[in-house]
């Protein structure tokens, strides 16, 4: 038996490495401030100029070292407004990265002892952490389309536009480079939108492998000088030397098999939520136990986004000086 350790120690991030970096809400908070301002350093609106912040005691502010004005490094992140503990929902945050194929939001409220209320509240804000923008940078991709949902009657076959049951849903793999993928779920998989797809998502010039589905027609006369190759499946023809689309194939395994597991069901309301969340654990996948590190990153990169800096400011009661 091989007793190795499968992640590369630089790689590993175990529940006492977490339990060792965030003890406490303080350590939580002293490590959002350093994310999302290094140093402690912000711009205060009222001395219109960076200036070194310090924290307030038995309050979660920063106050500004020379006027007093008080900053929230909460404010316009997932954790704003909510009266749960900062280091519950740093411990979820960890529970939903350390996973490879997803943990549910009654696993979370077993896990943290919140109410469930709270616990799916918490899981869809951390989702929003995972849905990002993938341009494919790969020159050889594979795209497929594939459909999610409940069982349809009527017997098989492939679901028309508007089908309550089905979702159809749209991907794209590199197959060098970084191996990413990109997923989508459409109202349909007719031409045109799949066309459109391959002109937002895959670079010019680049080679596209698909199976024979007639919709994919007309890759290789677009404008921006795709090469097309295809496997037919319905001949039972799977690998041709490099022509195939197990990779992409390979990731609808992986959502599929994670939804039917942990999720058991996910309404077309959610699924594209569901869909980033899967892109981008499996993007990070080399990453080891470290995509829990990338995930407090994002939270500082959504909030200097969504927050100008003037809303992130409270006034402070007048302090004689």
């Amino acid at each position: 038996m091989n007793r190795r350790q499968t992640i590369p120690k630089h790689l590993r991030y175990t529940i006492m490495d977490f339990n060792s970096q965030f003890p406490d809400d303080a350590a939580c908070l002293a490590h959002l401030m350093q994310q999302r301002f290094p140093g402690n350093v912000t711009y205060c609106d009222k001395c219109q100029q960076e200036r070194k912040h310090y924290r307030l005691n038995g309050r979660p502010v920063y106050s500004c070292d020379h006027c007093g004005t008080q900053i929230s490094p909460m404010a316009g992140t997932i954790f704003e407004h909510s009266s749960t503990s900062l280091r519950l929902w740093y411990y979820a945050m960890y529970l939903m990265a350390s996973t490879r194929c997803g943990i549910s939001a009654k696993q979370i409220q077993r896990e943290t002892g919140v109410t469930y209320k709270t616990a799916w509240r918490m899981f869809r804000q951390i989702r929003t952490l995972l849905s990002e923008d993938v341009q494919l940078e790969g020159e050889a991709v594979e795209m497929d389309e594939t459909y999610m949902g409940g069982k349809r009657k009527g017997g098989k076959g492939r679901p028309m536009r508007g089908d309550k049951v089905k979702t159809a849903v749209v991907g794209i793999a590199e197959r060098k480079g970084r191996g990413r993928v990109f997923a989508r779920a459409t109202l349909d998989v007719t031409k045109q939108t799949l066309l459109n797809i391959v002109e937002e998502k895959i670079l010019p010039e680049s080679t596209v492998f698909t199976d024979e589905y007639p919709a994919y027609e007309g890759i290789d006369r677009m404008e921006h000088g795709y090469v097309h190759q295809r496997i037919n499946h319905a001949q039972k023809v799977y690998v041709m030397g490099n022509v195939h689309t197990n990779t992409i194939e390979g990731f609808w395994s992986l959502v599929k098999r994670g939804i039917g597991g942990v999720y058991h069901q996910v309404s077309k309301k959610y699924l594209q939520s569901y869909l980033d969340e899967y892109s981008y654990r499996y993007n990070r996948r080399d990453q080891g136990n470290l995509i829990f590190t990338s995930l407090l990153k994002r939270v500082a990169e959504l909030a200097s986004q969504r927050v100008p800096k003037a809303s992130q400011m409270t006034p402070a009661p007048e302090v004689p000086f």
